[in-house]
């Protein structure tokens, strides 16, 4: 089965990421069955998501249901087994030559895939995304030569790319696109209509090369809910929290430029980010963060689900589109990862230098990387 249209991350709720409330865990089992009962029927989870718990947890949630009823989607490429988390950095890519050597990659590949699979209680996953790849990830052949085998031993039937976890990797995805397009069926980018830059500059090739579109991010941090108010105070560990100071208040100054337009389509917020999403070249899927915030005005996340379910695709006009591109215009206001003019020396974990390959892909793109993805 191929994703549907709206999907479901493991990483709501708050039990595998800080953003919002925390759910027991006997309600984060009745939100995946409540997403289910409501039509949306893909479901993505990560090993890196508590070390393997979200994988449990989501196979628990959907045990008993028929495995051609729903899509689901796995990721892996932080060594969660062999690697050690620093504070509250990342478990390091499987990749990181204190690791392991080239030569082991596809082993690992496929050991983290078996792991990932058992705890999830199936047998393979309709798509297998590398999720958040360093350097060599974006560019070596012995891992898609691994993910590749994966394919062939029957344990995903699709594989896919996910950059991150922050904005940006342009450049690195649209070069992955060259050298391992004929093999990727997706990739997972972050897209709104309040933060279209950079992740609509990939969408031209993906088109080219036949490779569908997954966005997540479209509920912008959680702003599209529509129950975040001014002077919300965010918990320490949420990721939020560490966005710009004026982030909150920017964002609901333009919610409420958009809010006219979605009343005119008949649409709640949520609704109207996802269908502008669906309308963007080769978007196939959205896939929101669900978050319980805390107060008295929060929304359910049982509710979030049921506005999210309603998902359906809008009448655009172009003075409708000219509207929203004027009110979301981000460009240059995100701190971008990956290749970057700004980087010197040697490569880090998610960012490394403009070196002149990427500038040639570039050139074929059409992007100039000293203005169109200057922050």
């Amino acid at each position: 089965m191929d994703l549907t249209t709206t999907a479901w991350g493991a990483w709501s709720g708050g039990r595998f990421t800080s953003c919002g409330e925390p759910l027991p865990e006997a309600r984060w089992l009745g939100l995946v069955r409540q997403a289910y009962e409501c039509g949306i029927r893909t479901f993505v989870t990560a090993d890196i998501f508590g070390a393997g718990a979200a994988d449990s947890l989501l196979g628990q949630a959907l045990k008993g249901l028929p495995r051609d009823s729903y899509s689901l989607v796995g990721a892996v490429g932080h060594d969660i087994y062999h690697g050690t988390q620093l504070g509250s950095q990342p478990y390091p890519r499987f990749t990181d030559p204190d690791l392991r050597r080239p030569a082991d990659y596809a082993s690992y590949l496929r050991m983290a895939t078996e792991r990932s699979l058992e705890r999830c209680g199936v047998s393979r996953f309709d798509l297998l995304l590398l999720q958040h790849p360093d350097q060599t990830g974006y560019t070596n052949d012995r891992v898609w030569i691994g993910l590749q085998r994966l394919v062939e031993a029957g344990l995903v039937d699709r594989l896919g790319i996910a950059p991150g976890p922050a904005n940006g990797f342009t450049l690195d995805l649209l070069q992955c696109f060259e050298r391992f397009g004929s093999i990727i069926d997706w990739a997972m980018i972050p897209l709104s209509p309040l933060e279209p830059w950079p992740g609509r500059l990939i969408l031209t090739a993906a088109e080219a090369h036949d490779i569908n579109v997954m966005t997540r991010g479209v509920d912008y941090g959680g702003l599209f809910h529509d129950d975040l108010r001014s002077g919300h105070t965010f918990g320490s560990g949420d990721p939020r929290s560490r966005r710009s100071p004026t982030w909150l208040e920017d964002g609901l100054s333009k919610l409420g430029a958009l809010r006219p337009l979605a009343g005119r389509k008949g649409r709640s917020l949520l609704q109207l980010a996802c269908a502008w999403n669906l309308q963007q070249t080769r978007v196939r899927s959205v896939v929101p963060s669900f978050m319980e915030e805390s107060g008295d005005e929060a929304k359910s996340i049982e509710r979030q689900v049921e506005d999210f379910a309603g998902v359906s695709p809008i009448a655009f006009t172009a003075a409708e589109l000219a509207e929203i591109e004027q009110i979301g215009d981000n460009q240059g206001r995100l701190d971008l990862r990956g290749a970057h003019r700004s980087h010197l020396g040697e490569p880090e974990a998610d960012r490394w230098a403009l070196n002149s390959d990427l500038r040639a892909v570039a050139e074929r793109w059409r992007i100039d990387p000293d203005f169109g993805l200057a922050s």
